[in-house]
């Protein structure tokens, strides 16, 4: 299956703590078909529980696709479709958020459903690191040989520059606007 020819959205909003309340209008701004990665590690084990059966809740109602960060156990009880960088793979789909070729490459030979390329360009939620800028994140896409996803200060517009590449893109500011 080649990047363009995935069951995976092309659009994804990434959640966590600092989003607040705003999370919620920001789900409604996904298009119909598009997919939520549902961090939120900072909250205690019951609470990002209760938080993601919401969350889930929203993206069956809303056609959404819902991947949980790093729990499968949590990602399977709320019926999400992949589990984000899990510490091992297990049964479910995975995606990974990569940071280099050789990351993308590790992942790819992991069985990674999906790869987030990260950072494209400089991001509000992770101030000062080093951003990979438009043609490396094209050069990791293209050679990932697994769909990717465009992340780090993205928006619409930025990705006309990248679409050849990716399968899309994901972000947190730009659904909050």
């Amino acid at each position: 299956m080649t990047a363009r020819h995935s069951l995976w959205p092309t659009r994804w909003l990434m959640t966590d703590e600092r989003i607040g309340e705003r999370l919620w209008p920001a789900i409604g701004r996904l298009p119909a078909g598009g997919g939520i990665v549902f961090r939120h590690y900072g909250l205690g084990a019951d609470e990002r529980r209760r938080l993601a059966e919401r969350v889930a809740a929203d993206c069956r109602d809303r056609g959404l696709v819902l991947a949980v960060a790093g729990d499968e156990a949590l990602a399977r009880a709320v019926g999400a479709a992949l589990v984000h960088n899990p510490l091992e793979p297990g049964g479910l789909p995975f995606s990974r958020s990569v940071h280099s070729l050789r990351e993308a490459m590790e992942a790819k030979a992991q069985g990674a459903a999906l790869l987030f390329v990260s950072p494209v360009h400089a991001t509000r939620s992770h101030p000062g690191q080093r951003q990979l800028g438009e043609a490396a994140a094209v050069e990791i896409a293209k050679a990932a040989g697994v769909p990717a996803i465009a992340l780090g200060g993205m928006t619409e517009e930025r990705f006309e520059g990248v679409a050849g590449a990716f399968h899309g893109w994901a972000g947190i500011d730009a659904w909050l606007a």
